[in-house]
């Protein structure tokens, strides 16, 4: 990562036409932390996983959204998939059931988090557990995710109310990078975050995945062992592992190590 005028800039690859952050741990750090605590300006980070982006691939108004947003890779699909196409696996896995605590930890001065997204008992369990785990950061419950869209620009009017220098948004893909493309703008926080089930995982709704078994990069194996009723659901694996191999032999490539970037603070 190269520091330009105050400005971060992140390398990027390839991931079936869209620009994904190769940063390993420390650097993604780094980079969130920067943002957050800019004065001014905004960065959106969003996550791509197998799931999401075979929503992406027949759904050009997500790709747009996520295109102007700042992606990281999430799961063991997406790593492949660099394999596949750049000869190498990204620095790290960096989903965002892991990212999000551990940066709150990173993050030693004190920040306001606001939090949308999930039904409102497990919003409050959420934050309940955030405070528990980082105290010196202020968490702030501004709604859950179960609103008419009609009350949207006044979630956003509470959320700049609150002063917050940290959005984070968990409503499901393509819902959650839509809404917050069309409804988040400067004054609302200068870090915004799409998650995935992060707010259930710490309201204590689904099990955290063994942290030896997030190093070994196994989270397929592992969740199909805990829940054999998720079998179905590797049908959206072999979808995404389609979409890899036809833009694999088909898709236009950026060229590695090009000069391909993202920079906080300028979206």
């Amino acid at each position: 990562m190269n520091l330009v005028s105050g400005n971060i800039t992140a390398s990027q690859r390839d991931i079936l036409g869209l620009p994904v952050c190769d940063l390993g741990w420390a650097d993604a750090f780094a980079f969130a932390e920067e943002v957050a605590t800019m004065p001014f300006g905004q960065s959106v980070i969003a996550f791509i996983n197998a799931g999401n982006a075979n929503l992406m691939m027949r759904d050009p108004e997500y790709r747009a959204v996520l295109e102007r947003q700042v992606v990281l890779p999430d799961g063991d699909g997406v790593d492949l998939a660099s394999m596949v196409f750049h000869g190498r696996r990204f620095p790290a896995n960096l989903t965002s059931i892991a990212f999000v605590p551990a940066l709150l930890t990173y993050i030693a001065k004190p920040m306001r988090v606001a939090l949308i997204g999930a039904r409102t008992a497990t919003l409050m369990r959420a934050a309940d557990t955030l405070r528990r785990h980082t105290p010196w950061h202020a968490f702030l419950p501004i709604s859950d995710g179960h609103f008419d869209q009609d009350q949207s620009d006044a979630i956003m009017e509470r959320v700049h109310a609150a002063d917050a220098d940290i959005l984070l948004v968990s409503m499901g893909s393509p819902a959650q990078e839509k809404w917050i493309d069309r409804h988040v703008g400067p004054g609302h926080a200068r870090l915004v975050l799409s998650l995935g089930p992060l707010f259930d995982t710490l309201a204590g709704n689904t099990p955290p995945m063994p942290e030896a078994v997030r190093r070994l990069r196994l989270g397929w194996l592992y969740r199909l062992m805990a829940e054999p009723s998720r079998l179905p659901q590797r049908k959206a694996q072999i979808a995404f592992a389609y979409h890899v191999l036809r833009y694999k032999l088909s898709g236009p490539m950026m060229p590695r190590g090009s000069g391909n970037t993202a920079k906080a603070g300028s979206l």
